[in-house]
């Protein structure tokens, strides 16, 4: 990175490597110093051949990986952060005691800033970042949330490395589950319907590669063209509905057969998952 730019003297260690933690952490070496990158994970040949093909140091585990870095990012399941934090929080501890602490990063869905200091035991400052599946590829969503306890720049260091997965959001931490459901989950459902316009183009005599290509370019020129006009939704709906048409009437099909009831009873199921792993 150029000299100046926030990044270029922080370091960071990923703990974690599975498939959000490689891609950020795969995506990350692309704008800054691989060598500036320390990672950790419990499949260590996993984490020995990630850092041979990035040039990122491999660290001996877990306690190795906090020693030293600027920000420690936590690419664990919730349903392990409680043990990993556990392990490492003796070294948080020193360092924040020391007056060099690390900034505490997890990707973990549903599990609160708050709930993740009670393991740590000190004013451990915590970021939680949500990332979507579409961070993959340079084109996701990275919803940060802190509090008090992280500096400016500290967060702003932090949104110029994930800007390398794509846009970044600051949000309060109270939304969080609500913005997890809305940006992370949500891509499921987006992908169920792809596939349900593509059978349905089968059905009726497209190829599969054909009814695939065209039904995922809709939803992608769809999707652009609520973000770039600033129209509603429902605006380009009716844009695209002429008085008696085919259009109007599959979205009278749509709605008839409960569309929209059935994708609020989806976000609300997932949000409702959210809020309980975080208990």
């Amino acid at each position: 990175m150029k000299d100046g730019d926030l990044t270029v003297n922080s370091t960071f260690s990923f703990i974690g490597t599975g498939n959000m933690g490689g891609a950020i952490l795969k995506a990350a070496c692309g704008i800054i110093d691989p060598d500036s990158i320390y990672i950790a994970d419990s499949d260590r040949a996993k984490a020995l051949t990630l850092g041979s093909e990035l040039g990122c140091n491999v660290m001996e585990g877990n306690l190795q990986a906090v020693e030293s870095a600027d920000f420690v990012i936590l690419c664990v399941k919730p349903q392990i952060i409680g043990t990993v934090l556990d392990e490492i929080a003796p070294v948080l501890r020193k360092r924040e005691a020391d007056g060099n602490p690390a900034v505490l990063v997890s990707i973990a869905a549903g599990v609160s800033i708050s709930k993740m200091r009670s393991h740590i035991g000190a004013k451990q400052p915590i970021v939680r970042v949500m990332p979507n599946t579409p961070a993959l590829i340079g084109k996701g969503l990275m919803i940060i949330a802190g509090d008090d306890s992280v500096r400016e720049n500290k967060i702003a260091a932090l949104e110029q490395m994930l800007s390398c997965c794509g846009e970044t959001m600051r949000l309060s931490e109270n939304l969080m589950d609500q913005a997890t459901t809305a940006s992370s989950c949500s891509p499921a459902f987006v992908y169920l319907f792809i596939e349900a316009l593509a059978d349905a183009g089968v059905y009726t005599g497209l190829t599969r590669e054909n009814a695939e290509k065209m039904a995922a370019s809709a939803v992608l020129g769809a999707a652009s063209m609520v973000l770039e006009t600033g129209m509603k939704p429902g605006e380009l709906k009716d844009m695209v509905s002429s008085p008696n048409g085919s259009t109007i009437r599959g979205v009278a099909s749509l709605e008839k057969s409960g569309f929209r009831g059935a994708v609020i009873k989806a976000f609300l199921a997932a949000y409702e998952r959210n809020t309980e792993m975080g208990k």
